[in-house]
């Protein structure tokens, strides 16, 4: 494998270099692991007396049992050390089998096997440390400014959700907020009885009394409902500043639009009562 690595830095193939050399870093950890756990094995076997009289673990093999109960589940290659789970488990419970495998923190496992037998991705720095050591080892001049580039390279987390183009795409959505449509609809109801207060309008001509008053209520009223039909539109061109300036105009103009109509009103009780009179 490493001299796969010397080709591929050679022919220039350095991104299949970068992928590859994960598996060279495995394998080594693996061998690594390996050579721990032997040695463990060995501390066991010189300690069976003493592991045969006592019914729990001694504090001296606590950590070896522990480990090679942790590498069980991880070296396939050996098949021996399930067997030797189920003896510790038969011997100390499954509550003691179960804080090594899990890594609890009173189990007691290597640090280092831990990390060995890890399967974490390695990191940049441990590659180019590796990619440099087999380009040293076979005598290769190779430039590694790119590859420390691309190890170096940050890349944006596109299910993060915190872009910019996210961002934009729900901007538009604060325009045709639900609030603010409703607050014109209700500025549009509220508006509505003002208008049809002609009907109440008896036909009086402009020179009778009672015509004077009532034209002057007309006039009034439709300048009233003049200037809040324009209201929608400046409640729309406000919409964007701030939502809470919305809703302020919206009641503003529905304030308005009442005292408009109960003075219509009033107009037209007094045109009837003058007509009657």
């Amino acid at each position: 494998m490493r001299k796969e690595m010397v080709q591929y830095l050679q022919t220039g193939q350095e991104s299949i270099a970068r992928i590859r050399v994960e598996h060279i870093i495995r394998e080594q950890n693996i061998l690594a692991a390996y050579e721990i756990v032997e040695l463990f094995c060995e501390f066991v076997l010189a300690r069976v007396p003493i592991v045969e009289v006592q019914k729990e673990c001694p504090l001296e093999l606590r950590e070896a049992i522990a480990s090679i109960i942790f590498a069980s589940g991880r070296c396939s290659d050996l098949p021996e050390l399930m067997h030797l789970r189920t003896l510790f488990t038969t011997k100390y419970g499954k509550e003691f089998v179960a804080a090594a495998m899990e890594l609890r923190p009173d189990s007691g496992v290597n640090r280092t096997i831990i990390e060995k037998l890890s399967v974490k991705a390695p990191s940049a720095e441990s590659k180019l440390k590796v990619l440099k050591a087999i380009a040293q080892e076979y005598s290769l001049e190779w430039d590694s400014s790119n590859t420390e580039a691309e190890f170096n390279k940050t890349y944006e987390d596109l299910l993060d959700g915190s872009g910019s183009s996210a961002h934009q795409a729900r901007a538009p959505i604060i325009e045709s907020s639900p609030v603010a449509s409703i607050s014109r609809d209700k500025l549009s109801v509220s508006i509505s009885p003002v208008v049809d207060t002609g009907k109440y309008q008896a036909p009086q001509s402009p020179s009778s009394p009672a015509g004077t008053v009532a034209a002057h209520a007309a006039t009034k009223t439709n300048m009233v409902s003049q200037e809040h039909r324009r209201s929608p539109d400046d409640e729309i061109s406000c919409s964007n500043p701030s939502l809470s300036d919305v809703l302020e105009k919206a009641r503003a103009a529905i304030a308005a639009a009442n005292r408009a109509s109960a003075a219509a009103r009033a107009a037209a009780d007094l045109v009837k009562v003058k007509i009657s009179s």
